[in-house]
């Protein structure tokens, strides 16, 4: 067993696991405000495209991670204003912008597809660190978002329980009739948190295509990780750090199955180890959403339900 593509494997775990921890960080925002945007895989395809096209373009990376975010806050302004300022179904709003954004992307994509951009986000250099037997390659090689995703989850837990706004988020979720009643807008925070969200999970799409793919593939670039994002929420119990175990867990299970060919592990099927980290989430779902589960304790209880202040 080569030890060396091992921990390789744990290196590009990590990195699998940026756009999980800044796309499920997105939906908890969003769903701690008692919004459910099922939207995640549309607006990281779309955030995808349009981070390669203004980078492609610009020939600026940075623009292009601008972009990809600004549209993904844009896409769930659209979800924001179906879903609290119209009422409308959440879930049927979320999965139209699966939808749409799925269709917008292969539409922007179409003339790019197979392109790559010129320039890349590059690892932080960490001198003597980066040489550090085993350690070395899997922490201190890793671009700037990468760190900043980590960074973000712990500030989030910050923000989420040892501050004002953050309870303010929490109450909004749990109980908006109180909020309400403390002269609190609950459709304000609803819609900032939800355009908040999609900023994040727009950042994540645009990390993923330009420092993962480099290369615009329709039907590769996210490969369901929008989906995978969302069941990291329920396994996490609404709680940002637990996001990075999490989502380390499925990273890996994602990078399994390039591990094991590499290693020429046959006896393993391939289509085995191609559907795992979508049977690790299946799993994750049905053991952390069973009926009196301590991560449903954590869930939102207004979570899907709009709010409408003569029904108090």
């Amino acid at each position: 067993m080569n030890s060396n593509i091992w921990v390789l494997t744990s290196a590009d775990s990590i990195a699998i696991a940026t756009t999980l921890i800044l796309a499920a960080l997105g939906a908890l925002f969003t769903e701690r405000s008692g919004v459910l945007n099922l939207g995640i895989e549309g607006i990281l395809l779309t955030s995808a495209i349009s981070s390669f096209l203004a980078a492609d373009s610009s020939g600026s990376i940075w623009l292009g991670l601008v972009v990809g975010s600004l549209v993904g806050s844009l896409l769930a302004g659209i979800h924001a204003v179906l879903s609290v300022t119209l009422r409308a179904n959440q879930i049927v709003s979320g999965l139209a912008l699966v939808i749409f954004g799925t269709g917008l992307a292969n539409f922007l994509g179409k003339p790019a597809e197979g392109k790559t951009v010129t320039t890349i986000i590059e690892p932080l250099t960490f001198g003597p660190l980066s040489d550090i037997p085993v350690i070395g390659p899997v922490l201190f090689e890793h671009d700037i978002i990468t760190y900043f995703a980590f960074a973000l989850s712990i500030g989030s837990a910050w923000y989420l329980f040892r501050t004002r706004p953050g309870l303010e988020l929490r109450a909004t979720g749990d109980d908006p009739a109180t909020v309400d009643a403390q002269g609190l807008s609950v459709a304000g925070i609803r819609i900032r948190y939800t355009l908040f969200g999609g900023l994040l999970v727009g950042l994540g799409g645009s990390w993923l295509m330009l420092a993962q793919s480099a290369a615009w593939h329709q039907a590769a670039t996210t490969n369901g990780i929008g989906w995978i994002a969302l069941a990291l929420v329920v396994f996490a119990g609404w709680h940002p750090v637990r996001l990075i175990f999490g989502a380390l867990l499925f990273g890996f299970s994602l990078q399994l199955p390039f591990t094991l060919q590499a290693e020429q592990i046959t006896f393993i099927p391939s289509a085995f180890t191609q559907m795992l980290p979508y049977l690790a989430t299946l799993i994750a779902l049905i053991a952390f959403s069973r009926p009196g589960s301590k991560n449903l304790r954590g869930a939102p209880k207004a979570l899907g339900n709009p709010f409408v202040r003569d029904e108090r």
